[in-house]
């Protein structure tokens, strides 16, 4: 079965339903592979019943809990007609800071250890689900198709340029990420404050201005 929610920005949900989730979330990171949709139910306080009414079954309740979790970062609406330099800075500078925020909770990290070691091919033979996929696709996959539709304005504004979307996000998604989640994933206890997050969230974004700014027009950087 499949999930009976679709999220991506989290305002699809009631609260009691992000009450469920935020519990699951919990358990992940006490329990790691053990989650079970009976122990989220009790934590919760509520029956199997109303879980597999709202997610389907394990499966559909883990990827709502990654959709959950990626729907954190928010990506700014900017205006395609008159869309100029600052706004395009704060748009990318929030989306930057958000997602540094979200892959530093201890949720996050608990999340993708246990996804690590669920990849693999989409029928496991272990009969384990295969969360690493899910968390690419509603994770990563899902942030890059919010994200781009920001870039491909900035494009047509002629505030940047480039000859692939998907490139410049990868770029932009490097420089904002750079090493720190694979360090937080190996247990190094790095303290990333909001004083810090939102430095490195400004950098990132000059850094990819630099990298993809229009260099000429009325517009130009």
């Amino acid at each position: 079965m499949q999930a009976s929610v679709d999220i991506d920005t989290g305002e699809t949900l009631t609260e009691r339903q992000k009450a469920v989730l935020d519990a699951a979330l919990r358990l992940l990171v006490e329990e790691g592979d053990h989650l079970t949709m009976a122990a989220v139910a009790r934590r919760a306080s509520c029956s199997k019943e109303t879980l597999y009414k709202w997610f389907g079954d394990r499966d559909g309740l883990l990827t709502a809990t990654v959709q959950w979790q990626a729907s954190k970062v928010r990506v700014v609406p900017v205006d395609r007609k008159g869309l100029d330099l600052a706004s395009l800075t704060a748009s990318l500078e929030r989306f930057a800071s958000d997602w540094l925020k979200v892959i530093s909770s201890d949720t996050s990290i608990a999340l993708n250890r246990v996804a690590v070691g669920h990849a693999g091919p989409l029928k496991r033979k272990d009969g384990k689900d295969d969360l690493g996929a899910i968390v690419l696709e509603n994770g990563r996959f899902a942030l890059a198709r919010r994200l781009k539709p920001v870039l491909e304005a900035g494009q047509q504004a002629g505030l940047l340029e480039f000859s692939d979307a998907e490139t410049a996000f990868r770029t932009f998604f490097g420089l904002v990420a750079r090493d720190v989640q694979i360090r937080l994933l190996l247990g190094d206890r790095l303290e990333l404050t909001d004083a810090a997050i939102g430095g490195d969230a400004v950098r990132a974004t000059q850094q990819f201005l630099a990298l993809y700014g229009a260099k000429t027009g009325p517009q130009g950087l």
